[in-house]
């Protein structure tokens, strides 16, 4: 889905969702675009004077597009575990950005080395399985942590793994995601 014009769609649907929520608008409608009916996963962030503020989203295709943007909208604002939730008064105070990923793709790899030489710093998201435990960080995170071995580290530390742990025995996946973000007149 390669269309300028769904960016703004769904940035759209998912600050009204969260508006919503917040009982500041009525209920979102899904517009009738049939890309909006098949099934996306998406990630919603948040911030809020540049800082992150909630982020939630969806690895796998398991709901129709707009529902997943409203659901992981509403998900970003109320239910990050990392914040408390959204009030009323901040509604125009943040910013909306919604991701689109692709499908995972998963890697093979004998060694941390093997598995980093595939990951395309600033292009690629990345999701890491150890038994029950699993993290993902989006392309995005690779701003904040631009050097390989260090974004890797993190990611482990998020899943809950020590982060000096060798990758043997881990499973690997990459993505890669379309993002729309609101503009200051946008969110305001």
């Amino acid at each position: 889905m390669p269309d300028t014009d769904l960016g703004p769609t769904l940035l759209a649907l998912a600050r009204q969702a969260i508006a919503h929520r917040l009982g500041c608008a009525p209920a979102p409608v899904v517009p009738a675009d049939p890309r909006l009916h098949e099934k996306g996963a998406t990630f919603v962030t948040l911030t809020k004077d540049g800082d992150l503020r909630g982020c939630i989203g969806s690895l796998r295709r398991s709901r129709k597009l707009g529902e997943d943007v409203l659901a992981n909208a509403i998900a970003a604002a109320m239910d990050d575990p990392r914040f408390a939730p959204l009030e009323a008064d901040e509604l125009d105070a943040i910013t909306v950005e919604v991701s689109l990923l692709s499908e995972p793709e998963f890697l093979e790899f004998a060694d941390e080395e093997a598995l980093l030489a595939q990951l395309r710093p600033g292009e690629d998201g990345l999701i890491i399985f150890s038994g029950c435990r699993s993290a993902t960080f989006l392309p995005q995170v690779w701003e904040q942590l631009p050097e390989p071995h260090q974004f890797l580290a993190a990611l482990k530390h998020k899943a809950g793994l020590p982060t000096h742990r060798e990758v043997a025995g881990l499973m690997a996946a990459r993505y890669h995601v379309q993002k729309w973000k609101e503009t200051a007149q946008e969110a305001s």
